[in-house]
């Protein structure tokens, strides 16, 4: 019987709720005793205004519109990875495969559905390399949340931390708990300061300068910890739908001023961080780990070291991550944990298109 292969080089692909743009990250895998990585190039390919928009306002098309746009997008996310490939001078038959997120439309797991666009067939048939996309699916089948999924890596590629939080438009957070790997969204990070800082006509609040120069308010602390997702036990997961529902609407109807509303955001945000860290250290990574004054408020409120790593790690564990589901699922190993979605049984997803 020949031996699986242990040596794999993946291209990862994650768009996140911020819409920041595709992540591309080309990543080669090794296995001897465990799991090594490296990242040997990586970028990210901004959106334009008209894709910014399109995404935006998925959720009201039509059927037919919303297939319509998960076929452009996988078209637009094969023609992304073209262009990387030509830039670095690399061969498509040198990679093995392409591991795609995809953009969530929809992730309403009690419903039993979720949604990634970003059609992995056009993807692949526009490379020509074998894609892996619908990572989430399996397990939202299996009465589980489809999310999050980055705690399998954490566990194989980064256990030597005792916690992970990755900041990017959704906070979440893995560890483990009695020998149990444990992982959950703790709360919105980029997407709700995204929110806010628009309304003063910047894209984002670059090093938490803003924020940091505001004002907090007790009141709208107290009701941004008093919603229900913040007293629900894990598994618990999060999505644009509670966002523009319910978290929105608090900052939305609240009077403060825009900077005193990010302060007060960024405090709440630490709050529901550090009462999940108890002892050791903390890996941070995602666009929020460049918000100082977010760092800032977890440090003073834990006694966990919180370390920051390289700029390539911040800004494309997840693409990585995403590249090492992909392996599992090649290898037919298991890529999504049922102890942190609460799904009836550990599962293997993603669709492979050849």
């Amino acid at each position: 019987m020949t031996l699986p292969r242990k040596r794999y080089r993946i291209i990862g692909l994650m768009s996140g709720t911020s819409l920041d743009g595709l992540d591309i990250a080309l990543c080669e895998f090794e296995k001897d005793d465990k799991w090594s990585f490296g990242i040997l190039f990586a970028e990210t390919q901004k959106y334009s205004d008209q894709w910014v928009s399109r995404l935006q306002l998925a959720d009201q098309l039509s059927g037919q519109g919303l297939m319509q746009l998960d076929a452009d997008l996988g078209k637009h996310f094969g023609e992304a990875v073209n262009n990387f490939l030509k830039k670095h001078d690399l061969k498509p038959n040198r990679i093995d495969a392409i591991a795609s997120h995809g953009q969530t439309i929809f992730h309403q797991p009690t419903n039993s559905f979720t949604t990634q666009i970003g059609s992995g067939a056009h993807l692949s048939a526009v490379t020509g390399i074998k894609t892996i996309c619908d990572f989430r699916s399996k397990d939202v089948a299996l009465g589980g949340q489809g999310a999050p999924l980055v705690p399998i890596g954490d566990e194989l590629l980064f256990g030597m931390y005792d916690y992970c939080i990755n900041f990017g438009g959704i906070a979440n957070i893995s560890f483990r708990e009695n020998d149990t790997r444990k992982s959950f969204d703790i709360g919105f990070a980029n997407m709700a300061s995204n929110y806010l800082v628009e309304t003063l006509g910047k894209p984002y609040d670059e090093n938490g300068t803003i924020a940091q120069g505001g004002s907090f308010d007790q009141s709208l602390f107290e009701q941004l910890n008093a919603l229900e997702y913040f007293h629900k036990d894990p598994p618990k997961s999060l999505g644009k739908e509670y966002f523009d529902q319910v978290f929105s609407f608090t900052l939305k109807n609240n009077p403060l001023p825009t900077q005193d509303q990010l302060h007060t955001f960024g405090k709440h945000l630490a709050f529901q961080v550090a009462k999940h860290l108890k002892s050791g250290s903390c890996l941070s990574t995602g666009g929020g780990s460049y918000n100082q004054f977010w760092l800032d408020e977890i440090r003073s409120s834990s006694s966990v070291e919180i370390i920051v790593p390289e700029p390539i790690i911040i800004d494309f564990k997840e693409a990585l991550i995403f590249a090492f589901l992909g392996v599992l699922r090649l290898e037919e190993c298991t890529n999504t944990l049922h102890s942190v979605t609460g799904a009836i049984k550990d599962s293997i997803g993603g669709c492979i298109y050849t």
